[in-house]
């Protein structure tokens, strides 16, 4: 079967696709619904299958959607997982939890974020303890966010975030804008001030992983950054802890991390994989955040910034508005089958090499 059918162009086909695999496959389902509506006041789900025996002492959990639109991605390599049967013999002990679309809404309506538009890759802090702050981004959001998205307007404000990068470095431009922030809810990588729907029900499902299984690893399927159709391995563990030494044992010098500086991520404040090991104390994770390219840097911050405008300031149904929509949709998902082959036979040989690694831990 063609890789490119597992991919699907918009979230109900993704939906649909994802539960009819899990079905044909004996994968036993939860579906929770989403506060939220979709287009035309469509329910929206995060849907949960779980492969393998009831109470596995191993457990690997490949999660997608976290940011709405790349969903696309994600969505297409677990149908794949599923429906090519990579989950159907798994090793003695093992088991695995699908989890598809952690935010719907973002998925649905072609966003990174979700239904308050919080970034949940930033949404896992420890809201009952001061939030993180992230000066520079306070200084660079009406530049990063302008009230007006002219191409006057946007040049004045990319000249500006030009001469910050210039002054400071691009690294330094690029974690000013990403690394997330909690001071601006109409900005881009917003965390949030609390836990969100999404963040509690991964919560919830990572304390019952916890409670039947004493080895967890952790796939999260993402899009955006670094070369077009390539698949990054980032470490989800800082250097010295013992899961990064597990991922380093299962992949080598393949594993970048962007706590050591060597990946096309900044460092992140309040990301999915620190919640999932936060809910889990006692029990050994070791997570991997699977990172595919499409555009360079700038073209994919600027799709975000500007569906950001559209969604503070313009209007969705119009011209402007369903350019923009394909802006961001082109930015997280080539509808090309070149990028979808890489993407599969990518996403095939590491969740394979999880489920090898977690097997022998």
């Amino acid at each position: 079967m063609a890789a490119s059918t597992y991919f699907s162009a918009h979230y109900a086909e993704a939906r649909g696709k994802f539960l009819a695999a899990a079905k044909a496959a004996g994968g036993r389902l939860t579906s929770h619904q989403n506060p939220a509506s979709g287009p035309e006041g469509a329910p929206l789900f995060t849907d949960i299958a779980r492969f393998g025996p009831e109470r596995a002492e191993r457990i690997l959990l490949i999660k997608s959607g976290t940011h709405g639109v790349e969903g696309f991605l994600g969505s297409g390599i677990q149908v794949g997982l599923i429906e090519s049967g990579a989950l159907r013999d798994l090793p003695a002990g093992v088991g695995v939890v699908v989890l598809h679309a952690l935010n719907p809404f973002g998925f649905a309506w072609l966003r990174r974020t979700n239904e308050n538009n919080i970034d949940l890759n930033r949404n896992f802090v420890d809201h009952a303890r001061p939030h993180p702050q992230n000066r520079a981004y306070e200084e660079l959001h009406n530049f990063i966010c302008p009230r007006s998205w002219t191409v006057g307007q946007r040049r004045e404000a990319d000249e500006r975030l030009y001469a910050y990068g210039s002054q400071h470095g691009d690294a330094a431009l690029q974690a000013a804008i990403t690394a997330g922030q909690y001071t601006h809810p109409d900005g881009v990588f917003y965390g949030g001030l609390a836990p969100s729907w999404s963040n509690q029900l991964l919560t919830r499902l990572s304390g019952e992983i916890a409670r039947e299984a004493r080895q967890v690893a952790a796939i999260d399927l993402h899009s955006g950054l670094g070369p077009y159709g390539y698949g990054e391995i980032m470490n989800g563990h800082a250097p010295g802890l013992p899961g990064f030494a597990r991922i380093e044992d299962w992949f080598g010098g393949e594993a970048t991390s962007y706590a050591s500086g060597d990946s096309s991520s900044s460092v992140l404040t309040g990301d999915t994989l620190t919640g999932i090991e936060r809910a889990m104390p006692g029990v050994p994770l070791s997570g991997i955040t699977l990172e595919y390219g499409t555009l360079p840097l700038k073209g994919m911050i600027d799709a975000v910034r500007a569906d950001n405008w559209l969604h503070v300031h313009g209007k969705l149904d119009s011209e402007e508005g369903r350019a923009i929509k394909q802006q961001i949709r082109d930015a997280f998902y080539p509808d090309h089958d070149d990028w979808k082959n890489a993407v599969w036979e990518r996403g095939e040989d590491v969740t394979r090499r999880m489920l090898k690694g977690l097997a022998g831990s």
